[in-house]
């Protein structure tokens, strides 16, 4: 290990403690030569996990790229940064707990899709928008229907995203979208 800022290599640990994930030891140190101290983290290498993506390309799981994905459609929610990060943590040791090189990228967007339902349903929404590509204005009406039909916590296993909400006789209701 060498000092960032003068190089040497005569370092010593001062202090050691587990990340706040718990999946990386930090560790501060301190150069004996400039006296400066700096952090670094320490973390088990792990094999590469890549997407297969719709088209068939192959890309490596991306904790940045998928942080990046869930920050656009959380804007201006009461989503903390904080959450962001837990669930693509949580996302990520899920895969990587399956023990595969492999994932297609449906079943990373249906893992992240069903854990975001639960935190907010417009970040949910927005990010449906762009995973599900929605050809036009009914499709989105539909998952916004069903997350009107079935509150995030009130969702059976079974329910189907495109079930319409029906009135006492089993008209189809309209959504109301406030106008």
């Amino acid at each position: 290990m060498k000092c960032p800022f003068c190089g040497e290599t005569d370092i010593k640990v001062v202090d050691s403690r587990d990340s706040e994930t718990g999946e990386a030891i930090r560790r501060r140190r301190e150069c004996l030569i400039c006296g400066k101290r700096f952090t670094t983290y320490e973390r088990v290498e792990v094999p590469p996990l890549y997407v297969v993506k719709k088209d068939g390309r192959r890309e490596e799981f991306s904790r940045p790229k998928l942080l990046s994905g869930l920050v656009m459609a959380s804007k201006k929610t009461r989503l903390a940064p904080s959450n962001l990060e837990l669930l693509v943590a949580e996302i990520e040791n899920a895969l990587r707990s399956q023990n595969i090189t492999e994932v297609p990228s449906r079943e990373v967007g249906a893992m992240v899709m069903a854990r975001l339902r639960e935190l907010d349903e417009i970040a949910y929404i927005r990010f449906a928008s762009v995973y599900r590509s929605f050809k036009d204005a009914q499709e989105m009406r539909a998952t916004i229907e069903d997350v009107l039909a079935h509150p995030p916590g009130t969702r059976p296993d079974t329910a189907r995203r495109q079930r319409k909400r029906r009135d006492t006789e089993g008209r189809e209701l309209p959504l109301d979208l406030g106008k």
